[in-house]
C-alpha cells in the first residue's frame, strides 16, 4: 500500500472562507462544474515522438495542475476540513467485458516514474474481478474519459447523504477546431471548498502544461 502523509487540519475559526464553507455545505447539491476546451495538440505530438501513452500523460498533466491548487487538495471530514500535501488520480479503465474498473495511480512529479508505475497498475486493474480500489481514501482526484463524445458539459454522480468533497475531472473526444486539437475538459467540485477562481487557476495551469509538454514528459521525452 502507498505510504500517505497525514493531512494538515485547517483552523476554521481563522479560515477566510469560513462563511462560504458554512453556506454551501448545507446545500442538498453543493457541487458546481465547468467545462471548457483545451488544446492537446502539442501533448499528442510529444507522446507520439517518445512513445508514451497519451492518456497517462494527460492524467499526469491534470494531477499536476490540481496539486498546484491548494483548494483542490482540501477535503471535508465531518465538521472538519483537511488539506493534503499531495492528491493522486483515481481513474476508470475499461476491461475486456466493457465493464469499468477503478485504479488509483500514485502521483509523482517525475513523469517517467509515474508512467512506469501507472502502466502496471492499469494492467492489473483490467484483470481485476472487483470494481473497487481503496474506496475509503479521500486524497484522490476522480478522473474519467468519455472519448467517444465531444461533450459540452456533464454532471458526475455523487452521494448526497454524506459530504463527498473529492473533485471529479473528465475529458472527452478531441477534434480539430481552427488548427487546434480541442478537447473538452470538465471539473466538478464541492462549492464549500472550491470557487470559480480556483477552477480558473486549475485550467490556467493545465493550459500552460499542455502548451509545453516537455514540462510534463521530462526525461521520457
Amino acid at each position: 500500500m502507498d505510504k500517505r502523509e497525514n493531512p494538515r487540519s485547517i483552523d476554521l475559526e481563522r479560515w477566510p472562507r469560513r462563511e462560504a464553507f458554512e453556506l454551501f455545505r448545507g446545500f442538498g447539491f453543493p457541487y458546481f462544474n465547468l467545462t471548457a476546451d483545451v488544446d492537446v495538440g502539442p501533448l499528442r505530438e510529444a507522446v507520439r515522438a517518445c512513445g508514451a501513452s497519451f492518456t497517462v500523460a494527460l492524467v499526469h498533466v491534470l494531477a499536476r495542475a490540481a496539486n498546484e491548487v491548494p483548494e483542490l487538495r482540501q477535503r471535508i471530514r465531518g465538521e472538519d476540513v483537511v488539506e493534503h500535501t499531495t492528491v493522486h488520480p483515481s481513474i476508470t479503465v475499461l476491461a475486456d467485458d466493457e465493464a469499468f474498473r477503478f485504479v488509483t495511480l500514485r502521483y509523482e512529479d517525475a513523469f517517467d516514474r509515474f508512467a512506469a508505475d501507472a502502466k502496471q497498475r492499469i494492467e492489473r486493474a483490467r484483470l481485476a474481478e472487483s470494481l473497487w480500489s481503496e474506496p475509503d481514501r479521500d486524497d484522490l482526484l476522480f478522473m474519467t474519459a468519455i472519448p467517444w463524445v465531444a461533450f459540452t458539459g456533464m454532471i458526475h454522480p455523487v452521494p448526497l447523504d454524506s459530504p463527498d468533497s473529492v473533485p471529479r475531472i473528465a475529458w472527452g473526444k478531441y477534434r480539430d477546431v481552427g488548427g487546434r486539437l480541442a478537447m473538452p475538459l470538465n471539473v466538478q467540485a464541492h462549492h464549500a471548498l472550491v470557487d470559480g477562481v480556483h477552477v480558473g487557476r486549475f485550467f490556467g495551469c493545465v493550459e500552460r502544461l499542455l502548451a509545453s509538454p516537455d514540462r510534463t514528459l521530462g526525461a521520457a521525452a
